[in-house]
């Protein structure tokens, strides 16, 4: 936020939103217009007093580093079957739902690896797909490692999954430094909680995330490969990465993407990454860990 000659901007580069007014005399106003994608409109914000200020919530407690990672309760259905997209979320601070989910995806999320980094298994493991609610056994809102931990116990306990690890070498793309890097570094610490959000396919806004958490997110929602991190390049950065994306791409999050069209505005993946972040994705042969799955069976009953 800067204010300049009475003039007030704000933005939030990872939500693609911008703001511009104009700071009244008296300080009390700012008359301006919000803008958010090709969307813009009129917003006025009018400095609070005791009656009209609101009570701001109190940030929802976190759940202790050392307690079990475990459901308490989990409800599994299978879902829709003209749902579209999926997606593993919170839904307040003591629900975890997961959207229309094959049990290959939610073997991804919870062991955090690539499509080509499962393997073994039956074939309704990426054509059944279900929809889970479960209520963590501990109380506060867990972070990404534990949400993970807990995923991995349902799948243990509901579809008695056994895994074991070994290392192969695959196909992977590597993310290297290109000619100079162009990323905020984020030095607020947030609870050490990484946000990273599609407003659209092709429009990933980052926030206090380190490369691990960024190349996490392309191998699981956006790339057909493992992608690893071999940046060097150590701590927590804010920044934006908007591309065109092509059809092979999203398959991780359930979608069926067009090619891109001839007059596309915004550039391929690879070409993004080196122009907005200076970083560069390049087509490797890496050793890397896979899942082998050893049993499995479809969920027990509720």
């Amino acid at each position: 936020m800067t204010v300049q000659g009475g003039t007030v901007r704000l933005s939030v580069a990872p939500a693609g939103i911008s703001y511009e007014g104009k700071l009244a005399a008296d300080g009390n106003s700012i008359v301006g217009t919000f803008t958010q994608g090709p969307g813009n409109l009129p917003l006025t914000l009018t400095r609070a007093n005791k009656e009209t200020a609101w009570a701001l919530p109190a940030p929802p407690k976190t759940m202790a580093a050392d307690a079990p990672t475990a459901f308490e309760v989990a409800t599994i259905r299978p879902s829709n079957p003209d749902a579209q997209g999926r997606g593993i979320t919170m839904r307040g601070p003591r629900e975890v739902l997961t959207i229309n989910t094959p049990l290959g995806y939610l073997i991804e999320f919870a062991y955090n690896v690539n499509t080509r980094q499962v393997i073994g298994g039956p074939s309704w493991m990426a054509s059944d797909r279900y929809d889970v609610v479960g209520r963590p056994l501990a109380e506060g809102l867990p972070n990404e490692r534990q949400l993970r931990a807990m995923i991995r116990s349902l799948l243990e306990d509901r579809f008695k999954l056994a895994i074991h690890r070994e290392k192969r070498e695959l196909p992977a793309y590597a993310l290297v430094v290109g000619s100079s890097p162009k990323l905020t570094k984020n030095d607020s610490n947030l609870n050490g909680l990484p946000g990273l959000g599609f407003r659209a396919p092709g429009a990933l806004g980052v926030v206090n995330a380190t490369m691990g958490d960024f190349v996490s997110v392309m191998q699981s929602n956006v790339l057909d490969r493992p992608v690893v991190d071999r940046t060097g390049l150590q701590g927590r950065f804010d920044f934006t990465l908007n591309w065109t994306p092509d059809e092979s791409q999203f398959r991780g999050m359930g979608l069926q993407l067009p090619p891109p069209s001839a007059d596309a505005k915004l550039p391929g993946l690879f070409t993004a990454i080196q122009e907005q972040l200076g970083l560069k994705l390049e087509s490797v042969n890496a050793p890397v860990e896979v899942i082998v799955i050893d049993r499995v069976e479809r969920p027990s009953e509720n």
